[in-house]
């Protein structure tokens, strides 16, 4: 019987730890959906509406963990806009120590019997030339549609954090923390910039909960009458001092400003101040999505590792 137990909250610090050590040997190994970050932001982006759907599987070695999958069901999204969406295959996330990369395998056959009947996508980075293999192995093929012109793979970028300018925000702006601004305020800033996101008070509640968030390296943008006007979280890795944004985000009345230009200066010298001397951003990486490469590529980050997109079914 294919192993069916679902993620929980004791999960979450066992598999960031694990992005953290192959962070410390091979980052370009580390694809945008396993970031020490990004796990702890898709946890408490959807565990109250959508845990029922996420399986997981763990891989110990001598009681440390050296694998993972987390599988992502079909299940219903309702948008704070009103809208729904039907999700109607299987995805993956998942991460190797690469001193274990020949469970990739037990990994996949794992995926193949949770998602039986569906069709099933999984991102890998282009790094990862032994898993890439063994995927091809077990009959998935590389996702065109993803990789179209407007797709919707991702790449993970990075700089370091040794020369960072100093930020300039138009008049009437000023940078806030979370911590200082409240609850009610973090969550409208990122509901009004992403109207269709299924974000709540509970969602930011559960991220709150993850032992890698900190409210004061949570950055807002306030305009004069008070709307947050941008806003991003940084997710700080300590073991290898590196700081993660995810996500970055601007009300739409508000840019073109250059306000998620000086907000991330800013959240970059808080993080030097913590203790950070790199940082990673994720955007979408095909040709006709170059907005928020652009913005990166501004900022000084450049292309650590990008996405291979692979389906079956």
């Amino acid at each position: 019987m294919t192993d069916f137990e679902l993620l929980t909250a004791a999960d979450i610090p066992l598999m960031p730890g694990l992005a953290q050590r192959v962070t410390a040997i091979r980052p370009d190994l580390i694809s945008a959906d396993a970031s020490y970050g990004e796990l702890a932001w898709v946890w408490g982006l959807g565990r109250a509406r959508y845990g029922a759907s996420w399986p997981r599987r763990l891989w110990f070695s001598g009681g440390e963990l050296v694998a993972w999958g987390w599988a992502f069901l079909p299940h219903q999204v309702r948008r704070n806009d009103g809208s729904v969406t039907d999700v109607t295959g299987a995805s993956l996330s998942y991460q190797v120590h690469p001193d274990h990369a020949e469970l990739v395998d037990e990994v996949i056959e794992w995926f193949d019997g949770v998602a039986a009947g569906l069709v099933r996508t999984v991102l890998p980075t282009t790094a990862e030339e032994f898993a890439l293999k063994r995927w091809a192995a077990h009959g998935y093929e590389i996702d065109v549609e993803s990789l179209g012109d407007t797709g919707d793979w991702t790449q993970l970028n990075e700089r370091d954090l040794t020369d960072v300018e100093q930020p300039v925000l138009p008049d009437g702006f000023r940078f806030r923390t979370a911590d200082e601004a409240g609850p009610e305020a973090a969550v409208r800033a990122h509901v009004d910039a992403w109207p269709s996101s299924a974000y709540t008070a509970r969602s930011y509640e559960d991220v709150r909960r993850t032992a890698a968030y900190r409210g004061d390296l949570h950055v807002l943008v306030e305009a004069a009458d008070g709307t947050m006007a941008a806003s991003t979280i940084m997710w700080l890795d300590r073991a290898n001092r590196t700081v993660e944004f995810e996500p970055v985000a601007t009300h739409p009345d508000y840019r073109r400003l250059g306000l998620a230009r000086s907000m991330m200066l800013y959240g970059m010298r808080l993080a030097r101040a913590a203790g950070a001397t790199h940082a990673t951003v994720v955007c979408l990486g095909a040709p006709g999505r170059p907005r928020a490469r652009g913005l990166y590529y501004g900022l000084g980050f450049r292309e650590l590792s990008r996405d291979a997109p692979l389906i079956k079914g």
